[in-house]
């Protein structure tokens, strides 16, 4: 041993306790726990037994006694409280001392060591194979981006002919459309779809003498499926090529064309339909909805604020369910009066600053006086644009006015 004087030993042992946290145990022959000392709670030990069985107690001891040899070290146990020790063996006659030392920073900070050399042994080899796949993709890209010259002339016809098709498609969806009406009933519209094609169609026709069928129709979606879904419902309605329906009676028109139009047969499609019957003789309106934004009756002379009212109706949009039922609504229309049927591209419309323009807005704007000479629906339209800011509109813009 080190030849010191007592008063440096007894330094250096205070020093051993106050970074090691130094505990002991003492087991005798027979496996007795017989002395316990030191710091024991903070090895989680406090509440162990002298006179008790020690491996009964103390779980690292199970197998180790008699000692193999001594001194013995097992290093860096965990203890009960979660603290990790270097633990010491002493043979001493019939009993074996054990020292506990704390060596929980040391075993913390090589876990550390080890764990960031195995981090830099991954990140080697993720280093090496992003390389390998770097390489592989820029070899990839070079081929594709030969391909890619190669073919560009035969893409640029190809882009050329389709849009020279669309915009075909594009003048024959809108030389399908009604013209105007000024006599016997005034009927106007706007239409603006937001891209090349859109999903909205309408349309209008005298059923008989009496009787004047209106109708609009918002398919989900834009472009090429939408539009022509969109016209194949308009021109069913306008040819009245619904077997067996009286196209008089509004929730049998939508109920025998959701029949003849569901989704699973039409590109998982569906569509809002609004179609109403106006009666010249009684000025009766019966209209039904299958899903869509109900359409807005503003009473009262045009160059005045009108009364405008909502003509709500409800039922499932054409084409989710075959078994869907539609009410059928009625009112009168007495002169003056405008009737607008509209889709929800009119109305949902993000401002600038990412708020939406809610229906209530539409009908406080449908509402407004007419000045002379003023075109409503181009005032509505300017509305709209207006509210939305530059650049298209996000959906169609489609609204037809009647005017009594």
């Amino acid at each position: 041993m080190l030849d010191l004087p007592a008063q440096i030993s007894d330094s250096l042992m205070l020093l051993v306790h106050g970074q090691r946290v130094l505990a002991h145990l003492a087991v005798d022959d027979a496996q007795t726990l017989v002395h316990a000392g030191g710091d024991l709670a903070h090895y989680g030990l406090d509440g162990i037994r002298p006179g008790d069985a020690a491996s009964d107690q103390i779980s690292f001891l199970e197998g180790l006694l008699p000692l193999p040899e001594s001194p013995f070290l097992l290093r860096s146990m965990e203890m009960p409280s979660g603290r990790v020790a270097d633990v010491h063996f002493f043979a001493d006659g019939g009993t074996v001392w054990i020292v506990l030392l704390d060596v929980t920073a040391e075993h913390d900070e090589a876990q550390r060591v080890q764990q960031k050399a195995y981090d830099m042994t991954l990140l080697s080899q993720r280093e090496a194979r992003l390389i390998e796949q770097l390489e592989a993709a820029n070899q990839e890209l070079r081929r594709a981006h030969s391909e890619l010259a190669a073919s560009r002339e035969a893409l640029q016809r190809t882009h050329d002919r389709l849009q020279h098709e669309l915009r075909d498609a594009e003048r024959y969806v809108r030389s399908i459309l009604p013209a105007p009406l000024s006599e016997p009933l005034v009927v106007d519209w706007r239409f603006v779809p937001s891209t090349e094609l859109g999903g909205d169609s309408f349309g209008y026709h005298w059923v008989d003498d009496e009787h004047f069928a209106l109708y609009l129709i918002d398919v989900c979606g834009h472009g090429v499926g939408a539009a022509l879904l969109s016209v194949a419902v308009a021109d069913t309605l306008r040819s009245e090529a619904l077997p067996r329906t009286d196209f008089r009676r509004p929730a049998d028109v939508l109920a025998a064309l959701n029949q003849a139009y569901q989704m699973e047969r039409h590109g998982e499609l569906f569509c809002t339909v609004w179609y109403g019957v106006y009666h010249r003789a009684t000025g009766g309106l019966r209209y039904a909805s299958a899903g869509h934004p109900p359409a807005m009756l503003v009473s009262g002379a045009p160059e005045a604020a009108g009364e405008c009212r909502a003509l709500k109706a409800s039922g499932p949009s054409i084409g989710i369910s075959p078994a869907a039922r539609y009410a059928e609504e009625h009112c009168s229309l007495q002169s003056p009066a405008r009737l607008f049927v509209f889709s929800d591209g009119t109305y949902e419309i993000t401002r600038p600053d990412g708020s939406m323009l809610a229906f209530s807005d539409l009908a406080e704007a449908l509402a407004r006086p007419v000045r002379h000479g003023e075109s409503e629906l181009d005032r509505l339209l300017d509305f709209a644009r207006e509210m939305h800011g530059a650049g298209p509109l996000e959906d169609d813009f489609t609204i037809i006015e009647m005017v009594l």
